[in-house]
């Protein structure tokens, strides 16, 4: 059984038609659209390996009442979802678990709304912004079931030739159905101009080709120059850390479920799924005094969270996730005004590089659930808000959506198809100072402990991409282009000109991400494969253009050439990339 849970302020669905012909009629109270608000939706497919016994059924049971404890709702929705596996049972066993575990949710004093099961549905929902508002959870699945022996711990040369075409065969690159996708879908640009892969053997993780970690080196590149700037340090913590640091921080109660687990000499490690725990023992390795603060402490850190297949997405959910994380410590309530506002103006100017817009901004304040006194929130949010109108920032209140240990303000992009994301956010965390012991010596030579302040720009580098990508149809600014210049031949005899051309403007701009076509094809068919590629300029040569000593340049999609000296264009694309225009 696979489940996601999800924590949101409503539910809407509405049966259409049946997608099961065995399934009872609705009468005609069940087939009028449903609404339910501040509700546990429990989202679950039944596998094949799922049997309607007590044991299981106690299981799924226990899982759902663990969540709405921490949740602290009384609202469960049930609602079968079979995207969520491709390994379905059949419907009158998976009919059965959700009619027996309805009754028992009924017994355990739970509100129970259960969604009509081998019906299309349309659903509408919206998702609470907080860390346990979306979860995911895999139910009574035994270790080894149905797998095949293993082989032992031989190497891959000791396996049969049809073991090995048997094992090949199961490693080979996943297919992407584009028959549903828009044509600037991010996932069919990917495959397009060469960017990534995925692979079912890492699930949810990218395989960045050449031309795609191009782009996301430029993003670091320009991170690292825009916090360098800014006055950050950057730092790097362990991928896999003991089990200890995760209950120290609150992530073991909260997230054990979705964390990925290991062993080292009989001691259980974590591979982290978030980078706050690593940068607080950075702080901790050495005394600070009030001369340190505010000290400013980035990371491009790689984190892993566990999520079940079927709500992966391309790169806007994956499980292998690239964070911008940066954590700022300060000693008083002027410091964090301060770092607030700067962070205001650094999301702005990373945006505007980008011309990327936001859709809206909140203001997500105490939930019922939090750490720390009435006095300590009320100066947080004041702190947050006093700031946002500081700024003339236009923002929506979102009561009751901050992180149990302080307010935030989330900024929200539109993609493409209309859909929102949570990019960028800002923190005010009281519980990591707290719960890790920090402190620093104030000018009184007494020990303060430190107010700090979480914030990411990109938020998710794979989901910056993804959108970045659909908002521009592929085509980059030169700057993040993998390939920013290609050179094509007219014919043979424009050839030994060409690489002349090519040599050039190496020699001018060493750092140039140019390749050329010297293929024995017609021109159309040159250009349609450059275009596909979405490079910024395509420069063609040919007889004319070696006799006049300038080049025919066709830029970003542009039908129309335009002509100019090698030095010019050189100049052109120089100013360009600097500028990163």
């Amino acid at each position: 059984m696979k489940t996601l849970n999800l924590h949101v302020d409503y539910i809407k669905f509405k049966p259409l038609k049946k997608a099961l012909n065995k399934v009872e009629p609705l009468s005609e109270q069940e087939k009028k659209e449903r609404l339910v608000k501040d509700a546990l939706v429990v989202l679950v497919a039944i596998e094949k390996t799922d049997a309607p016994n007590e044991a299981l059924i106690s299981k799924f049971i226990d899982s759902i009442k663990d969540i709405a404890k921490q949740l602290n709702v009384k609202r469960v929705v049930l609602y079968p979802y079979a995207h969520l596996s491709s390994n379905l049972s059949s419907p009158e066993i998976a009919m059965k678990i959700l009619i027996n575990s309805e009754k028992e949710l009924l017994k355990e004093g739970f509100e129970i709304t259960r969604a009509p099961f081998g019906y299309y549905k349309e659903f509408e929902l919206k998702v609470k912004g907080h860390p346990l508002s979306e979860l995911s959870r895999e139910i009574g699945i035994e270790e080894g079931e149905g797998k095949e022996k293993q082989v032992g711990r031989k190497e891959t040369s000791d396996l049969t030739e049809e073991q090995r075409k048997r094992l090949l065969k199961e490693i080979s690159k996943s297919k992407l159905d584009t028959s549903r996708l828009k044509e600037n879908d991010h996932r069919i640009l990917g495959q397009q101009m060469d960017l990534w892969s995925f692979n079912d053997v890492a699930p949810g993780m990218v395989f960045w080709h050449n031309n795609g970690l191009i782009i996301v080196n430029e993003l670091f590149k320009f991170w690292r120059e825009m916090h360098r700037k800014a006055g950050y340090e950057e730092i790097s913590t362990p991928l896999i850390m003991d089990k200890k640091l995760w209950q120290i921080s609150g992530h073991w109660e909260k997230y054990k479920e979705n964390i990925f687990l290991t062993n080292y000499e009989k001691r259980e490690f974590a591979v982290k799924p978030m980078n706050c725990p690593g940068g607080m023992l950075v702080y901790k390795s050495r005394p600070k005094t009030y001369r340190d603060l505010p000290l400013r402490v980035g990371e491009l850190g790689l984190v892993h969270r566990q999520e079940l297949s079927g709500v992966l997405a391309g790169l806007f959910r994956v499980i292998k996730i690239i964070q911008d994380d940066a954590h700022i410590f300060c000693a008083d309530r002027k410091q964090v005004e301060q770092e607030t506002e700067e962070l205001i103006d650094l999301i702005k100017i990373f945006y505007k590089t980008f011309n990327l817009e936001f859709d809206h901004v909140e203001l997500s304040t105490r939930p019922e659930k939090r750490i720390g006194s009435d006095d300590l929130w009320d100066m947080a949010e004041d702190i947050l808000e006093g700031v946002l109108k500081k700024k003339k920032t236009k923002y929506k209140l979102n009561k009751g959506e901050g992180a149990f240990y302080g307010p935030k303000i989330d900024f929200h992009v539109k993609d493409s198809q209309g859909r929102t994301w949570q990019l960028s956010t800002i923190q005010l965390d009281f519980a990591m100072p707290e719960r890790f012991d920090l402190n620093y010596i104030d000018k009184n030579n007494e020990k303060k402990r430190p107010i700090m302040l979480h914030r990411v720009i990109y938020g998710s580098i794979e989901r910056f991409m993804g959108i970045l990508l659909e908002s521009t149809n592929g085509r980059l600014p030169i700057w993040l282009a993998p390939i920013q210049v290609r050179i094509l031949s007219f014919t043979d005899r424009n050839i030994k000109y060409t690489k002349k051309i090519v040599k050039k403007i190496k020699e001018e701009l060493p750092e140039i991400r140019i390749d050329e076509d010297f293929a024995s094809s017609t021109m159309s068919s040159k250009v349609k494969k450059a275009e596909i590629m979405r490079i910024p300029y395509i420069v063609t040569v040919g007889d004319k253009e070696e006799k006049t000593k300038k080049l025919a340049i066709r830029s970003k999609g542009d039908r129309k050439l335009k002509n100019m000296t090698a030095d010019k264009f050189i100049e052109k694309i120089r100013k360009e990339i600097k500028n990163r225009n």
